[in-house]
């Protein structure tokens, strides 16, 4: 045999064995995701019960900051002999009895009387000033109306701290014998004063708005999911006041959407020129939250991958390890495509039914199987991968377990239930009670998940 007919042999040889012991490769037709349309899904909604308390003392002080100075002036001695201006001479204190607010208005009182006569054209008056305070004593009606803690406030009596008199033909003559005529004139304007005050300083609406945006501005439960908690409050609902022994206690119940989005930090919806304030008799002492938690195949897919590192699947001698997972949604089905390398190089599709197990908090994949065209080529290829052991194998790491969106999420929303403070002065509390997985829907961009949460939370007003 020549040295070129043994080179050629040599050649031949190695060409076999290096065809025999070469990786095969698949190129099976991918299964396009359905046409890209908006995300759009089902969203329940929520809702969401406040009970409110304001401290009388709050109220208080925020009246006194109100109501300050000079409240009653008349300038006007020809009509009655009498000029008389009233100030507000110490802090208004308010409690509450039987069932109505008392307010104690301790006041100053300048008092100009003119004791004369006008005869042939010439004035015969003589003009006396007194100073003197007292305690003006009003009851209150409270109610809620549109924003505001108003009141329906009446004079009951006007105690005075001094009765100075003056002479009169001889006789001394207590000065707030004729000075209470004159009050009884101005008690209309006290009561009013009192009410405008109470209702000037108790519009919480502007709070409520503030408190709310806080809590609607979406914040981020887990890092490593990307996953944000979005509130989007639709209605505002109001229960009439109580009083109690030491505050204003009223009911409110916010109707909203709660979503759980993942990905980058989702956009603000929280609009308070929509917010409407509606009047109720009563509401629900749980919170009930239907959370929707949008996870996108993108973000699905990073995750799956994950589950995918570090593992061989193999058959005898032959083996593949999966690189990377893409989903994505056709027909109804999810689409799994599996970029392997190995003893088979190329994109493997299966396609299957998502479904949720409640005890693993996992959304698993049902009647999961090879796609046609992908089975078709395997059977020609490669075998020993179509078959049942290998699928059912590819099959357990195709999960996506929620556990840790749940747990997360209910750690951070617990978070906003200890004392949290959206804004100075109003504090959050409450307890979430359990999280239960309700369904599963598909659409074109994300996997959605709907979950029911149920709790307590009570807000507390401290300095409003």
């Amino acid at each position: 045999m020549t040295i070129g007919l043994r080179s050629l042999l040599l050649l031949f040889l190695i060409l076999i064995i290096s065809s025999c012991s070469s990786t095969q490769k698949i190129e099976a037709l991918k299964p396009e995701p359905d046409d890209a349309s908006p995300l759009l899904y089902d969203n329940a909604v929520s809702y969401i019960n406040i009970p409110v308390k304001i401290k009388l003392k709050d109220i208080e002080n925020q009246t006194n900051k109100t109501l300050n100075g000079l409240i009653y002036e008349d300038n006007n001695i020809n009509d009655d002999d009498l000029e008389v201006k009233i100030w507000k001479l110490a802090p208004i204190t308010l409690e509450q009895t039987n069932g109505k607010i008392k307010t104690v208005l301790p006041l100053k009182a300048l008092v100009k009387y003119r004791i004369g006569t006008n005869k042939l054209g010439i004035d015969l008056y003589n003009v006396k000033e007194f100073n003197f305070n007292g305690n003006v004593n009003l009851l209150s009606e409270v109610h809620l109306t549109n924003w505001k803690i108003n009141t329906n406030t009446e004079f009951k009596s006007l105690n005075w701290n001094e009765s100075p008199s003056v002479t009169v033909l001889g006789k001394a003559v207590p000065i707030t014998y004729l000075i209470n005529p004159a009050i009884s004139l101005f008690k209309t304007k006290i009561e009013k004063s009192i009410d405008a005050a109470i209702a000037q300083s108790m519009d919480f609406k502007p709070n409520v708005l503030d408190a709310l945006e806080k809590i609607c501005t979406p914040f981020q439960m887990n890092e490593n999911y990307e996953s944000w908690l979005r509130v989007v409050p639709q209605e505002l609902y109001v229960t009439d006041s109580k009083l109690q022994p030491n505050a204003v206690a009223f009911e409110m119940g916010l109707k909203c959407s709660m979503e759980t989005l993942i990905g980058p930090k989702p956009e603000n919806r929280f609009d308070r020129n929509k917010i409407l304030l509606k009047a109720v008799q009563s509401m629900p002492e749980h919170v009930t939250a239907n959370i929707v938690a949008v996870s996108t195949y993108e973000q699905a897919s990073k995750i799956m991958t994950k589950n995918f590192a570090g593992q061989e699947f193999a058959s005898g001698s032959k083996k593949i390890t999966v690189q990377n997972v893409g989903i994505w949604h056709k027909d109804n089905k999810m689409i799994i495509a599996l970029d392997v390398l190995g003893s088979v190089n190329g994109r493997i599709y299966l396609s299957g039914f998502p479904q949720y197990n409640d005890t693993t908090k996992e959304v698993y994949f049902d009647d999961l199987n090879y796609v046609l065209d992908t089975k078709s080529r395997l059977m020609k290829t490669a075998n020993w991968l179509a078959q049942g052991y290998i699928l059912k194998k590819i099959q357990q790491s195709c999960r996506y377990s929620i556990q840790p969106n749940l747990d997360e999420g209910k750690a951070s929303m617990q978070k906003y239930l200890k004392n949290y403070s959206p804004m100075p002065g109003v504090f959050v509390n409450g307890s979430l009670k359990g999280i239960d997985f309700q369904r599963i829907q598909l659409t074109n961009k994300a996997i959605i998940a709907f979950v029911k949460v149920a709790g307590d939370v009570s807000v507390s007003v401290d300095g409003f």
